[in-house]
Formats: structure tokens, sequence, C-alpha cells
């Protein structure tokens, strides 16, 4: 039985196809124009060095955000910061008190009712716009956490090799994300699509 050849690739047009995505992907990591063109650059020379080897056991774009991904944890590994304060929590807010003595988030740091169904809106561009500004948002540091956790599914321990950080200052960091972003929603999004009704 003969094996199928890999798919051809079409490398003259990765930039036309998707470049643009590939940048809004980098730049929404690392918040430096100048780094997400240099990353992209990178990993599209990875990719093309690479070539031979993509089997098509995912999309083209899927193979590039791949390699791309990569490009980021090495960028962060040899980028590493030192965690401020301003990361961890607010002014004023002590990290401790987030959570209960056996991990689960204190109840006056719970999420309101958003009222509406999350998956409908998550499917409206005008949610993913805000959403993307909440994200821009973020400090620094929560943002690349949060986004390697959440969005990229970056394993716990990818995420501390890559950063140099701690279990414990990762947790907060995803905690503070999530709050922020819980917050930047509420106003952003929630209150004017949902408003309370008047009594």
């Amino acid at each position: 039985m003969n094996n199928p050849s890999p798919p051809t690739l079409d490398p003259a047009q990765w930039v036309d196809q998707y470049g643009d995505y590939l940048f809004g992907y980098a730049m929404l990591r690392v918040r430096d124009r100048t780094v997400a063109e240099d990353l992209v650059q990178d990993a599209l020379l990875t990719a093309f060095k690479a070539r031979d080897r993509f089997e098509g056991r995912s999309t083209e774009r899927t193979w590039l955000t791949g390699i791309l991904k990569n490009k980021l944890r090495e960028h962060w590994r040899k980028n590493k910061r030192e965690i401020t304060e301003t990361d961890l929590a607010a002014p004023g807010e002590d990290p401790a008190d987030l959570f209960d003595a056996v991990g689960h988030i204190n109840a006056d740091h719970a999420p309101a009712d958003w009222g509406s169904d999350p998956v409908a809106a998550a499917s409206r561009t005008e949610f993913q716009t805000v959403l993307a500004q909440c994200i821009e948002g973020l400090p620094d540091r929560a943002a690349e956490v949060f986004l390697a956790r959440e969005v990229d599914g970056a394993s716990t321990d990818e995420i501390l090799k890559s950063t140099g950080i701690t279990k414990s200052n990762l947790w907060v960091l995803i905690h503070r994300a999530r709050k922020l972003l819980r917050q930047c929603l509420e106003t952003n999004w929630f209150a004017k699509n949902n408003p309370s009704p008047d009594p």
C-alpha cells in the first residue's frame, strides 16, 4: 500500500494568506509592532526551511501558527521580566484575599451575572472587538500568561519554563487577568448590551 504524498505548500502565498492573522496573533501577545513583525518573519523563515516536513495533519495556517507559538515561547524565555506588584494585584488589593483556604475564589470576587448567553455573545464581531481591546488593556505579564494558558492551551509547566515565574505567581496572574477582563467586559460590553430594566 502506497503512503499518500504530503500536501504541497505554497510559501509564496503565506504572507498574503496568513500574514495579517499571524501578525495579529503575535501583536496581541507581545504588544510591540517591531517584535511582532520579527517573530512572524522568523516563524515564516523557519516554516520555509521545514516545509518538507509538513505532513498535512493540520491546516497550513494551524501549522504556521504552531511555529509562531514556539517563536513566542523562545522570545519569552529570552526576555524574562521581573514580576511587579502591578502584574499581581490592583492598588490596595491583597492577592492573598482573592482565594479561600482551599484555593477557591472568595465569594466577593465572584463574577456578576452577565444575564446573556455567552456563546451567542462570543459569536458577535462586536464582542470580539471589545474582548481584544480588554486583553490589550491587561498588564503585560498578566496578558502573556493568560493568553498562553487560556488561548494557546500551554501547560502550566510550559508557562513556568518560558516565563521563569513561580506556580503561585502564575495562578495569581491568571486570576488577575480574568478579573480585569471580567470588569472590562462587564463595563464595555454586557452593561451596554444588557442594560438593567427600569425599576
